[in-house]
């Protein structure tokens, strides 16, 4: 007999329109893992939630968008188990019983809690959804019991949360329901946005994948540049140049050699070297627009893989919190 394969869990936030630093920093990544392992990808619809409770106006057409995006980049719904985390009730019912034991010092050492309300201060964030997020999080995996979680080093610290509120579950009821998930340590390269800064949504520096190929070209002519270069025949240099990281992503290596020589010695200007990485882009996206398009001409495709997908998450996360409840005596 064959031996079942490992478990991958992991999941994105709806809080926008997917851009280029989810595609390369995560979305990659879970394309390989699939070959492997038994994975689940979810939309975490109501993690979103914790920062955007105010405005959800467009969370609906974001899960949508996000799953589309998902779908035309490769993930693969007959190999991979594709959910919305807000279709699966068992994700908030664990997390109400996982908040009951959390000590709140837990909470409040999350590195990022502090962080995110310094780096979020437009939005109110002074709430117990945002304090409790770790727990619904912790809840998110280990309702399906994974081997692995695919995180960066910056994430350790959530999964370590996850893995000791496991053991504090085990221990508490003296039955070993929760395995510890280990984590998958993945290198997410840092992509830069228009404006040099980190890609980001809230940032408003991104390029999109569904994003039609005459704005992709438009956001790579504003981009901004080495910021010494002022005039077209001063020399550059490629090391603080964020059009240059888009050429180490898509352009041969050739290519970045002779960019980097060229630029140095203003052989070639910034709107020619744009142009070049343009391209490589466009080429590189063009069977995901593709591939959006159709999914987007049928939309009943995308209810058939949600409606499947949820099925079968929701046959695990059944089965979970059983032995949750059988542990507890609920």
């Amino acid at each position: 007999m064959t031996a079942p394969r490992k478990r991958v869990l992991s999941g994105m936030q709806p809080s926008g329109l997917m851009h280029l630093g989810n595609y390369l920093g995560a979305l990659e990544n879970w394309k390989a893992l699939q070959e492997q392992y038994a994975c689940y990808f979810f939309v975490a619809d109501w993690h979103a939630l914790s920062t955007n409770y105010a405005d959800t106006s467009r969370l609906r057409e974001f899960v949508r968008e996000l799953l589309i995006d998902w779908l035309a980049a490769g993930i693969d719904p007959e190999r991979s188990t594709v959910f919305i985390q807000s279709r699966i009730p068992e994700h908030a019912v664990l997390h109400l019983l996982l908040s009951m034991m959390t000590p709140i010092a837990w909470l409040e050492r999350n590195p990022t809690y502090k962080e995110k309300q310094e780096e979020i201060k437009e939005k109110d964030l002074s709430t117990y959804g945002f304090l409790g997020y770790p727990v619904l999080q912790a809840a998110d995996i280990l309702l399906y019991k994974p081997d692995f979680v695919p995180v960066g080093k910056d994430q350790l610290p959530h999964l370590e949360l996850t893995r000791e509120l496991a053991r504090r579950f085990n221990d508490i009821y003296k039955k070993p329901v929760f395995p510890e998930p280990k984590e998958h340590l993945t290198k997410f390269p840092k992509v830069l946005g228009t404006d040099g800064r980190k890609m980001s949504k809230s940032y408003g520096n991104t390029i999109n994948l569904s994003d039609a190929e005459p704005v992709v070209r438009q956001k790579l002519k504003t981009m901004v540049t080495d910021p010494a270069r002022v005039r077209r025949n001063d020399p550059g240099n490629p090391d603080v140049c964020p059009v240059y990281e888009f050429h180490k992503i898509y352009s041969p290596a050739v290519v970045q050699e002779q960019i980097n020589t060229d630029c140095r010695t203003a052989a070639i200007g910034c709107i020619d070297c744009k142009k070049l990485v343009a391209d490589r882009m466009v080429e590189s996206l063009a069977p995901i627009w593709n591939a959006r398009a159709t999914l987007t001409k049928d939309p009943s495709r995308l209810d058939d893989i949600i409606r499947d997908g949820s099925r079968r998450a929701s046959e695990v996360a059944r089965a979970t919190l059983a032995e949750v409840n059988e542990a507890m005596k609920i």
